[in-house]
């Protein structure tokens, strides 16, 4: 595991921002695992940039995403179909036909899973899966628990990542309380891993990632048994780290 240490988060997004246009440059047609939410948005920002300036290309290049809320269509605000299309495909000249993300109308869990399944599998895996994380742990809606998601599954969404998530809602009610996620066997058998995090809040789960057993009661433990992973990560998400290991 490979940790590059951030001053900032806009530091930590040029930095990972590094990484994966690296891999756009090594790979035109490289299949990049995508995720949402807060972490990952200024190093789309930076992309975009880059992307302006003639320095990136993103025709051949298909993209999975992570994860989906269960009852939301692509057209919802709240959706993460919405959020990718707003925060980097739109910007950039992908081809939507290459942009895949779990639908989260389909009713029928079985299906959609095993479509989702289908469909990383059809193209080859994963070169480089970008990854945030939870502070429970979590990596995509992979939630700890017993056990082990292995491939794309329809999880409950804990009452910690549902108040992490209701920043994004006018209240915690809208929240949906149910995800497609892809699971820890997808994850881990990409190529290559880039786990980004900022802020106090992500310290621990940091920590535990590295340091501590691995167990599904913290997802992320479970990279430290890939062989390529790197993490970056701001001052605030390595002060827990920081702090024991000193």
């Amino acid at each position: 595991m490979k940790i590059y240490r951030a001053k900032t988060y806009e530091d930590m997004s040029r930095k990972a921002a590094n990484i994966i246009s690296a891999q756009i440059i090594m790979k035109p047609d490289a299949v990049l695992g995508l995720a949402t939410g807060s972490s990952p948005i200024g190093a789309y920002k930076q992309l975009i940039d880059w992307y302006n300036k003639g320095d990136l290309d993103f025709s051949e290049i298909r993209s999975v995403n992570l994860d989906e809320y269960k009852g939301l269509g692509p057209d919802d605000e709240q959706s993460y179909a919405y959020f990718m299309k707003e925060n980097l495909f739109k910007h950039v000249n992908i081809k939507p036909e290459n942009t895949y993300i779990p639908n989260g109308l389909e009713e029928d869990t079985e299906y959609e899973c095993r479509r989702y399944n289908g469909i990383i599998a059809g193209l080859g895996g994963i070169d480089l899966q970008l990854l945030g994380i939870g502070g429970n742990g979590h990596i995509g809606f992979n939630e700890p628990g017993e056990a082990y998601d292995k491939e794309t599954h329809c999880v409950a969404l804990t009452e910690n990542t549902i108040k992490a998530n209701a920043r994004f809602f006018d209240s915690m009610d809208q929240v949906p309380k149910f995800a497609y996620s892809t699971g820890i066997k997808n994850i881990m058998q990409a190529k290559a891993i880039l786990l980004i995090a900022s802020g106090e809040s992500k310290a621990e789960a940091v920590y535990n990632m590295i340091c501590g057993p691995i167990t599904p009661a913290c997802p992320a433990s479970i990279l430290q048994l890939h062989n390529n992973v790197s993490v970056v990560a701001d001052q605030a998400a390595m002060a827990v780290y920081d702090q024991r290991m000193s």
